[in-house]
């Protein structure tokens, strides 16, 4: 094919393009195809509740325009798009909220941007179910590496965003791999991901969910789409944008380590160090609602008893979900409704007119929100000490390991029990139940297009 190097091409492109290519043929081991079923049920859920979310609504309307000009299923809808704008409104309806996975290492939301643009690819090429499966696994693994070789700084210090890199890079190696491309036209894809590459921390100060939503998912999946389609349709590009003069490290590195690009390809699979989240709410508050809900389950705790709050939590997250204007971000808002209401629901967590309650503003007053660099430090991360004062004392929790997080994993009865709270509203009880069965065994599905009548509504 040739195409437009002039420099010599590094072991580490060579040795992931080469990894890359190969992931169509390459058997995974049992762990890593059960946790990438988890994690593709999870994200189709998201995607289905997003999808009657504000952020998935405009991506919906956005892409209308076009419907019958594609193949690629608006999911939530009737429409057949083109794959990249398939891909962009079901990578913002996957992010609609914060109901996604996460992965804790490599700082970004892996599924709401890659299985969007898997699933828009799958279709085009009617792929089976053990293909994406696979493209699905190489995704996390492409994109958790590119943020680790990056070496951006901490959260509230990088001047680039890895919810938006890691996606973008993860989406056109999955891309890459559905096309089936060789180890050069890999080589290019990732040449276009780079070109493509963005995202700048200002999304935290989007208030209404829609940009984080686009900068998270939908740009990143539309730009993994387009990287492997148009290098599928015949496009050529540099052989390495990842070593010579002017590469992306040069570009977006911080303290870069290129060679964690390619360390343990293989042997160690990023999708079983991936999060499903227990709570539809920001990852950051996860150990808060575990560790307040234990101390109302345990204590019998009533917000009328209740005279403070103490939440100490990892000082590099802070600004995330300190005092936020909505609901689901907020760590004293939802601090304050999982005392109030003994738990906190789906339909709370976003129910903003509850921001507005007399009585849960008044126990939110009492709460206080501490930021603290050794729980930064601690592992595993994201840990979170709550302790609440009432007349007789202080009780105290300390969540180490969240749910849903590797080292306190949820089950599978519960993963899929989330699946359908979360779905049935959209699509009934009856077609939820057999998406969850048809995912459950996804490596025999023979076409992904199958999936069609499930997704739509």
């Amino acid at each position: 094919m040739g195409g437009a190097s002039d420099t010599p091409i590094s072991d580490i492109t060579r040795v992931l393009a080469a990894y890359i290519s190969g992931a169509p043929r390459r058997e995974l081991p049992a762990a890593v195809s059960e946790k990438t079923r988890f994690h593709i049920l999870d994200t189709l859920a998201a995607i289905l509740s997003g999808s009657r979310l504000r952020a998935g609504m405009l991506a919906t309307k956005y892409v209308a325009p076009l419907d019958g000009a594609g193949v690629a299923t608006v999911i939530g809808s009737a429409l057949r798009v083109p794959p990249e704008s398939a891909a962009l409104a079901n990578g913002m309806a996957g992010h609609g909220d914060e109901t996604d996975d996460s992965h804790l290492e490599g700082r970004f939301h892996p599924g709401c941007g890659i299985l969007p643009a898997a699933l828009a690819i799958a279709e085009v090429q009617n792929a089976s179910g053990a293909d994406f499966v696979r493209a699905i696994a190489l995704g996390y693994d492409i994109g958790a590496r590119l943020t680790l070789s990056l070496g951006l700084l901490r959260p509230d210090a990088s001047k680039h965003s890895t919810h938006s890199l890691a996606p973008a890079f993860g989406a056109a190696a999955a891309g890459a791999a559905l096309f089936r491309l060789s180890e050069e036209q890999t080589r290019h894809v990732l040449s276009y991901a780079a070109q493509q590459a963005s995202g700048i921390p200002f999304w935290q100060r989007d208030t209404h969910h829609v940009e984080k939503a686009f900068d998270f998912g939908g740009m990143a999946a539309r730009n993994g789409v387009a990287s492997a389609a148009m290098v599928a349709a015949g496009f050529t590009a540099v052989d390495d944008p990842l070593s010579g003069r002017h590469n992306l490290f040069t570009a977006f590195g911080e303290e870069a380590r290129p060679d964690l690009l390619i360390e343990d390809l293989g042997v160690r699979h990023e999708i079983m160090r991936a999060s499903i989240k227990k709570w539809c709410v920001g990852s950051p508050i996860q150990a808060i609602l575990d560790a307040t809900t234990a101390l109302v389950a345990e204590h019998g705790l009533k917000a009328g008893g209740v005279l403070g709050v103490t939440i100490t939590m990892p000082d590099d997250r802070f600004h995330i979900v300190d005092n936020r204007t909505m609901p689901d971000i907020c760590a004293q808002h939802l601090c304050a409704l999982a005392i109030a209401d003994g738990g906190i629901t789906f339909e709370s967590t976003h129910d903003h007119a509850r921001m507005e309650d007399p009585a849960i503003l008044a126990l939110r007053a009492r709460i206080t929100l501490t930021p603290d660099a050794e729980l930064t430090r601690a592992r595993p991360a994201r840990q979170a000490i709550v302790e609440i004062r009432t007349a007789t004392g202080v009780v105290r929790h300390h969540a180490r390991a969240v749910r849903g997080t590797p080292d306190n994993p949820m089950t599978a009865q519960e993963i899929e029990a989330k699946a359908l709270d979360l779905v049935t509203p959209i699509i009934g009880a009856e077609r939820g139940g057999r998406l969850v069965d048809i995912v459950r065994d996804l490596e025999n599905l023979p076409s992904m297009r199958d999936l069609r009548p499930l997704l739509m509504a």
